[in-house]
């Protein structure tokens, strides 16, 4: 193997690594095989540079298949649904048995044909056309100097470049990755558990009223004024399972944004994907809920951005293992009940957004950073406008009864039924739950008519209701019918034979 063939060699490495911006993927021992990544690049995504001998054409396939295996890998690694794999042999001279057809004709890798291996030879009896047929697969242009001569000093300039390129660019990336150590990320973890412990031993983190008290997203407290409910469930979670699943990836999530973006930046990040979650989850979903999913899922929008930003480094580093899951993620909340995907979704999309508001440490774009922060003030104004607005259907049946029960235990009999009243009046589908306590509120207040007919009215909606049987059946005995009265308490005693006080009810009326 000659000088020139050393030179051609790093020559056209130089052309993919300096000029065409490929990473080194995989330098052999003796540095006649290397193999260049590149997946933003739609023509070649990997580039395999070989010097060596060629006698027969034999071995130049059972070479490209070979290739084509190695490629085949590749790809499954990136998780692409097709790779083209440029394969450059560099030669003094073609196979005795030389076929220039045979060796430009695309080879795929036989299971599925995802993989296709695109071969050059590069000899001195086919130069020309190899250079023409570069450039047409990879519409650039190729220039190279005179093979004829000696280019010893060239090879060596041109394998340094390479080389030296390389390790900058590495020790580049290395520094995107790990700009600062995480410390906020630690904190929250800490934070979060012991906010989790504290909750336990003062009535459980899956009851309802608990989470209340904590500071959970609770839509009728939030339309109430209580604005700060859009901020405290970041750091709530329900049940155990909830808090070792959200750890775990705060763990890993939190940490990786933190190394890239800094400790400030990630700190505005995460408060602001939280704060975004739980304002789509008041737009969407009038449930209780509770958890840092939305705060997380913003780690995946901040590594999104950096994504969009360095896709080169993104794609070779993390970049379809971090689809994949958001991916997963989406579907397994689109299909399993009881997930808060609005607040995972709005958590994702203020990721993005913040992290494009404070950038890349070091690396100010002040026009890209303006336009995202008056976007995303646009947003978050709008967004929460619009669910002050029509407060109204961001309410459903179960919060609204859940804190007309509070009210009602601390006998603030007024609230509970301003409450209940404005939702049923204002065309909200009421439960049976509702209902009754409407009636329980009016009992108090002597009003029997309104408390029988919507004592009714929990009754058709729920039969086995005993408490609104028995609470008719008081009306009725206050009213002197005693005949219908002894009829409901039967009733309300059928769907709860062991409730004593039915009993006694019963029996004073049969006396």
């Amino acid at each position: 193997m000659s000088i020139r063939e050393e030179y051609l060699f790093w020559r056209l490495a130089h052309l993919f690594v300096v000029e065409q911006d490929y990473h080194l993927a995989r330098l052999s021992d003796h540095r006649d095989e290397i193999w260049l990544e590149n997946f933003s690049n739609k023509s070649a995504q990997v580039v395999r540079i070989v010097r060596k001998n060629l006698d027969w054409s034999s071995t130049i396939q059972r070479d490209v298949e070979r290739a084509s295996a190695a490629g085949e890998r590749i790809r499954k690694q990136v998780i692409k649904r097709n790779l083209t794999v440029l394969n450059l042999y560099v030669t003094p001279h073609a196979p005795v048995d030389h076929n220039e057809q045979n060796i430009t004709r695309p080879f795929f890798f036989p299971k599925g044909e995802k993989t296709k291996v695109e071969s050059i030879l590069f000899s001195q009896e086919d130069m020309a056309e190899a250079i023409e047929r570069l450039q047409q697969l990879l519409d650039i242009p190729v220039e190279l100097n005179d093979l004829n001569a000696q280019f010893e000093e060239e090879a060596a300039i041109y394998q340094r470049a390479v080389l030296s390129y390389a390790v900058k660019k590495n020790e580049e990336d290395q520094q995107l990755f790990n700009f600062s150590k995480p410390f906020f990320t630690y904190l929250f973890i800490t934070v979060q558990m012991a906010i989790f412990l504290m909750m336990e031993l003062k009535g459980g983190s899956t009851n309802s009223e608990n989470l209340i008290r904590f500071g959970a997203k609770f839509n009728p407290l939030i339309l109430e004024g209580e604005w700060w409910r859009l901020i405290t469930p970041i750091f709530l979670h329900i049940g155990f399972l909830h808090l070792l699943m959200n750890t775990a990836a705060l763990y890993l999530l939190g940490a990786a944004v933190e190394r890239i973006f800094g400790r400030m930046r990630f700190l505005f990040i995460y408060l602001f994907s939280g704060f975004t979650g739980a304002v789509a989850s008041f737009l969407l979903t009038p449930n209780l809920s509770a958890g840092a999913s939305g705060a997380i899922f913003g780690c995946f929008g901040a590594l999104l951005y950096f994504g969009a930003v360095y896709p080169k480094q993104f794609f070779r580093s993390m970049g379809m293992n971090v689809i994949v899951v958001i991916i997963f993620n989406l579907i397994f909340g689109f299909t399993v009940p009881g997930i808060d995907n609005a607040g995972h979704i709005g958590g994702l999309i203020g990721g993005f957004l913040a992290t494009g508001i404070v950038h890349f440490p070091k690396k100010w774009r002040l026009g890209r950073q303006l336009m995202f922060l008056l976007g995303t003030a646009a947003l978050t104004i709008g967004a929460l406008w619009i669910g002050l607005s029509d407060g109204q259907s961001r309410l459903d049946a179960n919060s609204v009864n859940l804190l007309a029960q509070e009210h009602i235990q601390q006998k603030e009999y007024g609230e509970a039924y301003q409450l209940l009243s404005d939702y049923v009046d204002g065309g909200g589908e009421g439960t049976a739950e509702t209902y009754f306590f409407l009636a329980y509120i009016e009992l108090e207040r002597k009003q029997l008519d309104l408390a029988e007919e919507h004592l009714q009215k929990a009754t058709v909606l729920r039969q086995d209701f005993h408490e609104a049987y028995f609470n008719l059946s008081l009306i009725y005995y206050e009213r002197g019918d005693k005949t219908r009265a002894l009829e409901l308490a039967k009733d309300a005693q059928r769907y709860k034979p062991d409730e004593q006080a039915y009993q006694d009810f019963i029996a004073e009326l049969e006396r």
